[in-house]
C-alpha cells in the first residue's frame, strides 16, 4: 500500500493528456493528496491557492505552453442577480435543498447517469460506475458536503425537507470562507428550468446566509463555450499572478 506523509504534502506532476476543453492543446496537472487531520486546512489553502478537488486529490494546470485555465470565485456577499437568473429563482421556488453528509445513493447514482447520458455522453466521466460515483462522494477526508433538491412539500417550511423524486444534486465542500462546488448535476428532461444555474444560485444564497464570502467555480476558460456560463455570476474574482482580482471582463 502506497503511504502519504500526511503533514509535510508532496507534489506530483502527470504526464500530457489532451486538453478536454480547447482543441490542439495538451494538459499536464500538478497534484497532492488530501489526507489526515490537516486536509480540511490544507484544502482551503490549496483552493485559495487556485487548486481544485477531486476525491482526496488536490490538483491545477500545470501546461507548459497555455494558461487559458482561470480559478474564478463569485463574491457572494455583493452579488446582485440579473434579469434572467430573477426569472430564474422566480420560475424554481418549488424547489428546495437538504444538505446531507457526503454519502452515496442508488437514488443519486441513477439520476448522475441519467445526467451523463444526456450531456455528457462522450465525456471523460461517460463509463463511470455505481462504485466509481461512491469513491467520487465519500472518499473525502474535508467537510465534503451533499446537497439534494427535491420539490417542497405541505410541511417543508416546519421539515426543512422536500418530497418526491431527486431533481439535482450537489457535490461541495465547506471552507471557513465559502462554499467549492466540486460537482452538480440534474435531471435533463426536468420541468424544472435552468437547474445547473439554479443550483449555482442556491449555493450563493447559503454562503450569505452563513456569512461566508465567496463560491469557488473552479476552473474558467475563455475561449471555451462550455464554461462561459461561469462568467455571467458578477462580480467574481479571478486568480491572477498578483493575486484574487476583481473580474472586469464584459
Amino acid at each position: 500500500m502506497t503511504q502519504h506523509d500526511t503533514k509535510t504534502p508532496q507534489f506530483f506532476l502527470t504526464s500530457p493528456s489532451r486538453c478536454p476543453y480547447l482543441e490542439d492543446q495538451m494538459e499536464r496537472k500538478v497534484f497532492t493528496h488530501l489526507v489526515g487531520e490537516k486536509a480540511s486546512e490544507m484544502n482551503e489553502l490549496l483552493t485559495q491557492g487556485g487548486f481544485r478537488r477531486s476525491q482526496n486529490i488536490a490538483y491545477r494546470p500545470a501546461c507548459e505552453s497555455c494558461r487559458s485555465c482561470i480559478s474564478i470565485r463569485i463574491m457572494a456577499d455583493e452579488f446582485k442577480p440579473t434579469k434572467s437568473m430573477r426569472r430564474i429563482i422566480n420560475a424554481n421556488q418549488d424547489l428546495i435543498g437538504v444538505e446531507h453528509n457526503a454519502e452515496p445513493t442508488s437514488e443519486q447514482f441513477s439520476l448522475f447517469r441519467a445526467y451523463l447520458d444526456s450531456r455528457h455522453r462522450d465525456g471523460g466521466m461517460s463509463d463511470m460506475t455505481a462504485l466509481d460515483y461512491a469513491m467520487m462522494v465519500e472518499d473525502t477526508h474535508v467537510n465534503t458536503k451533499v446537497i439534494e433538491y427535491r420539490r417542497r412539500g405541505p410541511d417543508s417550511f416546519i421539515t426543512g425537507q422536500g418530497e418526491g423524486p431527486l431533481v439535482g444534486v450537489s457535490l461541495c465542500d465547506r471552507m471557513s470562507d465559502g462554499y467549492s462546488m466540486v460537482y452538480s448535476f440534474f435531471d435533463p428532461d426536468s420541468e424544472f428550468k435552468s437547474l445547473g444555474t439554479w443550483i449555482i444560485l442556491d449555493h450563493i444564497s447559503r454562503a450569505n446566509a452563513q456569512g461566508l464570502p465567496f463560491v469557488y467555480l473552479g476552473y474558467w476558460v475563455a475561449d471555451s463555450p462550455k464554461m462561459e456560463y461561469k462568467s455571467r455570476f458578477k462580480p467574481q474574482q479571478h486568480l491572477t499572478p498578483n493575486g484574487w482580482e476583481l473580474y472586469r471582463g464584459k
